[in-house]
């Protein structure tokens, strides 16, 4: 067949393993084994020396320590291409560092020959790798390794990519890694296909033995494990105990590996030039990549609609069908990414005679974080040249089955032919999806579930379910349910009745409406004699809330909150109480917000129902709160301010919304406040730049009441506090009820019509007739507060 020189064509592939008990073993960093590979993908094409000096484009995938938050265990490249570059000796023009998600490799290949068929590069090195085995290796020993790299240059950073794999929501239900959201994925599958739990693990267990074969046959594969059995995956036991139901260990992706792979890239024209033989040649005949929409908005969790179109799409433009396919690849990171695509899309048994894996398959031969796939594709380009004129299929995964790219190839020359997905990425947008209750409350039915462990000890049960209405929700067991975890864990919870409620900590459910209701006491509200994070004390009508953190600086944590909830609906519910004061502890801080050291241990993230102080999101406040800043109020101790009536800060006082100073915003309703309490456009500017201002700016903005000497913010507070208690507390409360009631009302004359169910709540008060008599009689009046 007849092609032009411009179509991109694969000349070279690499792979790389370094062993932890082998002979040679070195420990070597992830750019290293990322170099080994390169190497071996540009002798696999002719020569390093050769080829090198003609790199002129890079790509590489990111490591797992450069896709989210965790610490480098002995440090990192600054720049992996640039760092990668540098091992080898190559001087690219363009360089770009992929974004998270295991599709990376096939959209890197996409991407890398529309560039090349564009004549926007010559030579493209495509490249990735792991050390994460070493890592934990080392430091288990006690040895140690300097990993770091500084080399630079300009690069196209895209970032971790996590939009839509992550939230808020999600994390705060437990589903905070992989195998926890695909085993709520796993359950929904065997919904569907209406299997047994015991029917379903040899199911797994039959799916994933062919590739345990091949990867005991794969020189690369991470470890040289033996084939293993059906009931040697399935079977729980030592060695392969449950992780989340219904995984073993044996049926996960097995991240702990050092492996590398790498694919070089060309146009047929400087191939030739190149004198790289047509024997090495592999040519990609169709590709495609679609995205799926996060987890609780898709229509059905049992299936994912954008890798079968994806691998459709592919398929189509190589102008071939799934029959005639010689070999394939599917990303095996859990087995419902298998079923999705190869079983219950295309049709084919796990023990197809073509194989579902060319590598042997993330748990077996290895799944090298989002670098897996470029072994696939180094692998099928070895098979495709030993079976010359077959076609290959490769299928990568990214996320939580959040994205899936699609490849086709073959050593038959083709034609470039550019994709585009646009149109089938409409059809996935489009899908109808349930609607989502955020905060569930009553009966529902399961809709699928897993049971994470601890060891051998059931930890948290997390169901996805559905309301009488249809709406779904996430869920998880009570801390200390038992009951309910056995249950889950020894029956088939799949469509189950349960009973749900919003809690500060997430949704919570139980099997019943009384053991709902009974994990869910009442708080008695009430001062206690003690508190640990806070100072509490009476002084006549007034209540004095001293934040008692100052090591801190007076930061917030999930317990300090809570004891500050606590201590408001105490306020809010004693009569004999009219006002309160908030201050800091010390002269240093007010409060400088939330506890990002806190944040950042890993520990469990709240935040009561009321909000940040138990202040910042309470509703129901009746009584007025002045709040007496002293030092610092930043970030959310900012946002305690602007939810109090009354504001009197220190002269030295500092203030700011700094959240987006450490990568946050302020959510606890600075956002939303400041911009009302003061200028618009003075509002954003302080919001968007995280800048401090200090007592005399905020009282110019109009966010102060007044200005105390220095030291004397809560003295100050104390004799206005003591100013508005002589007032009639009925008439303060409602005279607050009535102006919360206006703000949401743009007619002032509306506004006005509205006050008649305070005024007729004041007329029947008995401090309205105290009031009047006190005045008549010349006396001071005795209130009663009703």
């Amino acid at each position: 067949m007849a092609i032009t020189e411009d179509t991109p064509v694969i000349v070279g592939v690499g792979q790389f393993v370094e062993r932890i008990n082998a002979a040679d073993y070195r420990g070597l960093s992830a750019v290293s084994i990322a170099a080994q590979a390169a190497l071996a993908a540009l002798r696999d094409a002719k020569s390093v020396e050769t080829l090198v000096d003609e790199i002129d484009d890079i790509a590489t995938t990111r490591t797992f320590e450069d896709s989210t938050p965790v610490r480098a265990t002995f440090g990192k490249a600054k720049n992996f291409p640039w760092a990668l570059a540098n091992a080898i000796g190559a001087r690219p023009a363009r360089a770009l560092w992929a974004k998270a998600g295991g599709d990376s490799p096939q959209r890197l290949v996409n991407e890398a020959m529309e560039r090349l068929a564009k004549g926007e590069s010559k030579l493209v090195l495509l490249a990735g790798a792991e050390a994460i085995s070493s890592a934990r290796h080392l430091s288990k020993h006690g040895e140690s390794r300097d990993w770091r790299d500084d080399s630079d240059g300009p690069v196209t950073d895209e970032g971790w990519g996590l939009k839509g794999m992550v939230s808020q929501y999600t994390r705060t239900h437990g589903l905070l890694n992989a195998a926890s959201s695909y085993a709520l994925f796993e359950n929904a599958r065997r919904a569907r296909v209406k299997s047994s739990s015991e029917q379903y693990a040899m199911e797994m267990g039959r799916l994933f033995a062919p590739f345990t074969r091949v990867a005991s046959e794969n020189p690369y594969s991470s470890t040289e494990n033996a084939p293993r059995t059906v009931e040697e995956l399935a079977t729980p036991g030592a060695g392969n105990r449950i992780i989340a139901s219904p995984y073993c260990q044996r049926l996960m992706a097995r991240d702990q590996v050092n492996q590398g792979a790498a694919v070089l890239l060309t146009t047929v024209a400087r191939a030739r030039e190149l004198g790289i033989p047509e024997t090495k040649w592999v040519f990609l005949h169709g590709y495609s990549r679609l995205t799926e929409r996060a987890m609780m908005e898709r229509s059905d969790l049992s299936e994912s609609p954008a890798a079968r179109l994806a691998s459709d799409a592919a398929l189509s433009a190589a102008g071939i069908t799934v029959e005639d396919v010689r070999f394939f690849d599917f990303y095996s990171c859990f087995p419902i990414a298998v079923f999705n695509v190869a079983v219950d899309h295309f049709g084919l048994a796990a023990d197809d005679p073509r194989g579902l894996t060319v590598t042997g398959g993330l748990p077996y031969f290895g799944g090298p974080g989002n670098n897996y796939s470029m072994h696939a594709i180094a692998s099928m380009t070895e098979r495709l040249r030993m079976h010359p004129g077959t076609y290959g299929f490769v299928g990568a995964n990214g996320g939580l089955l959040s994205k899936y790219a699609a490849g086709v190839y073959s050593t038959l020359p083709k034609a470039w032919q550019s994709c585009d997905d646009t149109q089938n990425q409409a059809l996935i947008d489009a899908l109808t999806a349930p609607g989502f209750a955020s905060q569930p409350s009553g009966r529902a039915r399961v809709e699928t579930y897993t049971v994470t462990y601890s060891g051998e000890a059931a930890k948290l049960g997390i169901v996805v379910a559905r309301l009488d209405d249809g709406t779904r929700f996430l869920a998880n067991t009570f801390d200390g349910d038992a009951r309910t975890l056995e249950t889950m864990a020894a029956s088939d919870f799949l469509g189950k009745e349960i009973f749900v409620s919003p809690t500060p900590r997430g949704n919570r459910f139980a099997l019943t409406a009384a053991e709902l209701a009974s994990q869910l006491p009442k708080r008695k509200i009430g001062f206690r004699q003690e508190y640990e994070h806070c100072i509490v004390e009476r002084r006549d009508h007034v209540l004095e809330v001293t934040i008692n953190r100052p090591d801190a600086r007076n930061c917030l944590h999930p317990m300090a909150n809570e004891e500050l909830d606590s201590v408001f609906d105490a306020f809010e519910a004693d009569s004999s109480l009219w006002i309160a004061i908030i201050t800091g502890a010390g002269q240093a801080a007010f409060s400088a917000g939330n506890d990002l050291k806190y944040s950042a241990s890993g520990k469990p993230m709240w935040v009561p129902a009321n909000g940040f102080a138990g202040l910042t999101a309470r509703a129901s406040r009746t009584k007025p709160v002045i709040a007496a800043v002293n030092g610092f109020a930043m970030g959310g101790g900012l946002e305690i301010a602007l939810a109090c009536d009354i504001v009197i800060a220190d002269e030295t006082a500092q203030f700011a919304l700094s959240e987006t100073r450490v990568g946050l915003f302020a959510g606890a309703g600075g956002l939303v406040r400041l911009p009302r309490q003061i200028p618009q456009k003075i509002a954003t500017e302080l919001i968007l730049s995280g800048r401090k201002f200090n007592a005399q700016q905020a009282m110019a903005y109009g966010l102060l009441s007044s200005i105390a000497p220095a030291g004397t913010a809560l003295e100050t507070a104390r004799v206005l506090a003591a100013e508005i208690a002589d007032a009639s507390p009925t008439s303060v409360r409602l005279s607050l009820k009535v102006m919360r009631e206006a703000e949401k009302i743009p007619s002032p004359i509306d506004a006005l019509k509205s006050n008649a169910v305070a005024i007729d709540e004041l007329l029947c008060s008995e401090d309205m007739m105290e009031g009047i008599s006190a005045f008549a009689e010349k006396r001071k009046p005795a209130w009663k507060n009703r």
